[in-house]
């Protein structure tokens, strides 16, 4: 008699494991597949990691980029004067939606005609509003609705080692992404301007690029894309060396282009000597003669510490300050002669 309360039992704890075996099918359906499981069997499925990309970057600011094309119409006497048609490529980039358009001097210069188009294949007529050539910077406009417009950050820092991208259209393959980092910063002043003071970077700039856009990985505007170190010296086969104007000195070029059709820059006509860093200021070097310096009365050997009041950190802070002065306006230059202080005004002339 005891027999049967022992088979009862037995029987009711392999209902129960039966039972709870077909839960555990039910509940983790990997153990119905036959896979191989460790003891963490209720531990959730991961995700599958995504492919890291700057597609997002990319679709917000490739549209605002456009395709140049400035035709230009030479007539030579070899050929019986007959009328040649040159065509320059391009790229643009599309700064506001009253049509503006940024993109390298070169591209654009001496052009009878130039036609933008848009990503949608728009071709449109554009004007030449200004240039630049010490930037080598242009702004044309346009007459459309509903144009796309750049992203920009106002407080944006570019940094040495920050992701870009280059935007443009290298011999006219169509709309292309290369993608670099910024290798040296330059500055964004007005003064004394080249490629130093661009953007060195290494996403890679080919004929057609010039004038397009250089992005950071979030799609906002970074420079507008100029030139290949070797163009600078085509005897120096220099690979992955290329720049761009940065965004804050662009933006300059362009509020001066649209308001005078040309960028005024102040000049004083002097060079710097090597100074001691730990000081504020620097040392005149060579004064240009009949400059406003050398009107003015400045030596060479003078340390230049203030204008207007203003500390000096360099050179190159000085001549932006003049650079951005208006011409005829008179600046007071604070400097040490032989250790003596002493206030002389320097009234500022057009560089040309």
């Amino acid at each position: 008699m005891k027999l049967i309360p022992a088979l009862t039992y037995i029987l009711r704890a392999t209902s129960y494991g039966l039972l709870t075996a077909v839960v555990l099918l039910i509940l983790v359906p990997d153990l119905r597949e036959g896979n191989n499981l460790s003891f963490n069997i209720f531990k959730p499925k991961e995700d599958k990691v995504k492919p890291f990309s700057f597609s997002t970057a990319v679709a917000r600011a490739a549209p605002a980029v456009v395709n140049i094309y400035s035709e230009t119409i030479e007539t030579h006497r070899r050929y019986q004067n007959r009328a040649i048609q040159r065509v320059k490529l391009g790229s643009g980039v599309i700064m506001d939606t009253r049509g503006y358009i940024l993109t390298n001097y070169h591209v654009v210069k001496n052009a009878d005609l130039i036609t933008v188009v848009l990503q949608n294949s728009t071709e449109l007529s554009a004007e030449l509003i200004g240039s630049d050539e010490l930037t080598d910077l242009a702004v044309l406009k346009v007459h459309a609705n509903n144009l796309p417009v750049i992203p920009v950050d106002g407080n944006l820092l570019p940094l040495v080692g920050d992701v870009v991208l280059a935007i443009g259209n290298p011999l006219n393959l169509g709309q292309t992404i290369t993608q670099g980092i910024i290798s040296a910063t330059g500055r964004s002043g007005l003064g004394n301007t080249s490629y130093r003071q661009f953007l060195q970077m290494d996403a890679a700039i080919n004929d057609g690029n010039s004038g397009g856009a250089l992005v950071n990985s979030n799609g906002d505007l970074v420079g507008i894309t100029t030139a290949k170190f070797n163009r600078i010296d085509p005897q120096m086969n220099i690979q992955g060396i290329f720049f761009a104007v940065p965004y804050e000195l662009a933006a300059k070029v362009m509020i001066e282009l649209i308001s005078d059709g040309r960028v005024v820059r102040g000049w004083l006509g002097v060079s710097s000597q090597q100074y001691n860093p730990q000081l504020k200021g620097f040392v005149i070097g060579d004064i240009t003669k009949g400059s406003p310096a050398d009107v003015a009365g400045l030596l060479k050997n003078d340390v230049v510490y203030k204008i207007n009041d203003k500390e000096i950190a360099s050179i190159n802070n000085a001549l932006d300050i003049v650079a951005e002065t208006d011409p005829g306006v008179i600046l007071n230059f604070s400097i040490y002669r032989q250790n003596q202080p002493m206030t002389i005004p320097v009234k500022i002339v057009e560089y040309k």
